[in-house]
């Protein structure tokens, strides 16, 4: 299924939404989806699961409407599902107060479980900046991820760019809200 005739985003707004996106496992199988559909059994390779426990996710994910069956083809008299992503991005609700930030949780775990001996660039920068420069260096944060998005290639390997943008908490907020 060409990528051009996916719609360009889809909206995580159910509980049943949110829970198939907060799972890592569900998470690494929507990213080997990103590019390409897959079956059950390439997923499962890919992700490094068991056939059965690899359908079980993508079910899971289907019925949330997160991935889509592209096409299917008889093997052998067995029909194989080829699924891909409902959309080019998916767009989280907001965290709230407080609320764990599902995307960070994946990026951390994605970060971790990435080869050790394998080339990163990884930067905390703290900054002061006016409401306008904040707006402005999302906005260009935003545009370059979209720009290199737009070149990539599925075949070659992945590369993740996550950032986040944001006013910490104050001292006072920070202390206050430790659990």
């Amino acid at each position: 299924m060409p990528t051009d005739d996916l719609p360009e985003t889809f909206h995580v707004t159910t509980d049943e939404q949110l829970r198939a996106v907060s799972n890592l496992t569900r998470h690494r199988i929507m990213a080997v989806l990103r590019f390409e559909p897959a079956t059950i059994t390439q997923i499962a390779e890919r992700v490094g699961l068991a056939k059965g426990s690899s359908s079980y996710h993508v079910r899971l994910l289907e019925r949330a409407g997160l991935v889509k069956v592209v096409r299917t083809r008889k093997v052998r008299g067995v029909t194989e599902r080829y699924y891909a992503m409902a959309a080019r991005a998916i767009v989280l609700p907001d965290p709230g107060e407080g609320g764990p930030d599902v995307l960070m949780r994946h990026a951390v775990a994605d970060l971790e479980a990435a080869p050790a001996d394998g080339e990163r660039h990884v930067r905390m920068a703290h900054l002061r900046l006016t409401e306008e420069q904040f707006a402005e260096l999302g906005a260009r944060l935003e545009a370059l991820a979209d720009e290199f998005r737009a070149l990539s290639d599925p075949s070659l390997p992945d590369a993740s760019l996550v950032f986040a943008l944001f006013h910490p908490a104050s001292g006072e907020q920070a202390v206050g809200g430790a659990k």
